[in-house]
């Protein structure tokens, strides 16, 4: 056993700690063996070497979004404890998870958080094309965009390209109000959202003027060849065969892909046309090509997300249970 004490800075105290200690009293309970006290602004620790320094990480964390956000919610709390602690109590792998991958404007650190975005992280350094399947949550896109704007950044590419197919939830842009740009902005928001969090805005909208960063829907990708540029499809379950096969012969000379779908949620109007289940069934033998796969361990939002993809899963497999 140990005693550490810790210093908060640059945020209050109070808001931190929670009211009455509230979140500090979360964040023991997580660690049996450890004692937390809280005297003004330090904090004192005792507990294993391991436990103490997990603990660290996490005031540490919950300091940044404070910063950050100016507040802390019960959901920030319990989305960092998740991640950096296990059911039981012990250290999660991801407090050792994952070299910093980009910092951004405001000096944030990205860094992988589970061991699968970590391994997202080594299979796209090792292979020109990665698939990243798996549930809602798990960061697949904001880390495979953290990974083409360091790209970018490091001048290894020229420019980043952003693709989603504008289907989704059995909706249709024919059906949806506006324009074309209002009609397909709604699919494309969450790539803005995640270049916006790690491009300083102005710079940004001088990428998009100058196209060195594009945000494009699927299908007005035929046709081009795409050199020297990280290309990311997202959704891709909802790509057709079709669809997937000719993004996927886009790739010009020094251009690497990045390809992140979530099976369970296909809005095709039948499951067997998704080019996503189909490229891993016709390419996880091909040179070049790897297939890194999340699972709801490797979910970063809230702690009912979690839930609620486990109870689906427990559905589906009841579901093939009564067929069989």
């Amino acid at each position: 056993m140990i005693t550490e004490q810790f210093t908060i800075s640059d945020v209050e105290p109070l808001l931190l700690l929670g009211f009455n200690d509230v979140n500090l009293r979360k964040i023991e309970s997580a660690f049996p063996q450890a004692h937390i006290t809280a005297r003004g602004n330090r904090v004192i620790v005792q507990g294993e070497p391991e436990e103490v320094e997990t603990i660290r990480r996490v005031l540490d964390e919950l300091s940044l979004i404070l910063k950050r956000n100016g507040n802390l919610t019960e959901s920030d709390v319990s989305a960092v404890m998740a991640l950096y602690v296990q059911g039981d109590g012990a250290p999660s792998a991801v407090s050792d998870v994952g070299d910093v991958i980009l910092l951004t404007p405001n000096g944030t650190a990205i860094k992988s958080k589970t061991p699968n975005q970590a391994r997202l992280v080594e299979e796209a350094a090792d292979h020109d094309v990665v698939f990243a399947i798996g549930p809602a949550g798990t960061g697949k896109t904001y880390t495979a965009v953290a990974l083409a704007v360091s790209a970018l950044k490091a001048r290894r590419v020229k420019r980043i390209v952003l693709s989603r197919p504008a289907v989704e939830a059995g909706e249709q842009l024919g059906f949806l109000p506006g324009d074309f740009r209002e009609k397909v902005d709604p699919y494309l928001r969450p790539l803005y959202d995640a270049l916006g969090d790690m491009i300083p805005r102005e710079r940004l909208r001088e990428y998009m003027e100058q196209q060195v960063v594009e945000i494009v829907p699927l299908a007005y990708m035929r046709g081009r060849t795409l050199s020297s540029s990280f290309v990311i499809l997202d959704e891709a379950q909802n790509a057709t065969r079709q669809q997937m096969k000719m993004f996927l012969t886009r790739l010009g000379i020094n251009s690497r892909a990045i390809i992140t779908g979530d099976a369970t949620q296909i809005d095709l109007p039948s499951r067997r046309n998704s080019g996503l289940l189909e490229a891993r069934r016709i390419l996880s033998d091909v040179t070049g090509i790897s297939f890194v796969t999340f699972d709801r361990g490797d979910v970063v939002r809230h702690q009912l997300v979690k839930d609620i993809i486990a109870a689906y899963e427990h559905d589906d497999e009841n579901k093939k249970q009564r067929k069989s």
